[in-house]
């Protein structure tokens, strides 16, 4: 078969870019779990958090009601969200963005 009589296949323009869905983690503030132990959580679950953001996730968590602990693909944010849930940490539903 020469090249000239080769069809090629062109995709949809619209399929092509559709978004990955992403979704959002939040803890919630309880009256069991101590900073420490949030910020222990945060540190070995959440890929690339740091200690001193962990800290300061966990003071939010306290003042606020809430924080926002990792935003990223919908498939990692429930790994996440599963393994901090097997922590004890009181969270929220994902969230999809």
């Amino acid at each position: 078969m020469d090249q000239e009589t080769t069809s090629t296949t062109v995709l949809d323009p619209k399929t092509t870019k559709r978004k990955y869905p992403e979704a959002r983690i939040i803890v919630l503030d309880d009256n069991f779990n101590t900073f420490e132990h949030v910020a222990n959580c945060l540190v070995a679950i959440i890929p690339g958090m740091s200690e001193k953001r962990s800290w300061l996730l966990a003071v939010e968590v306290d003042r606020e009601g809430l924080a926002e602990v990792w935003r990223g693909p919908l498939e990692q944010a429930e790994l996440y969200h599963q393994q901090l849930i097997s922590k004890g940490l009181t969270m929220a539903p994902i969230e999809k963005t």
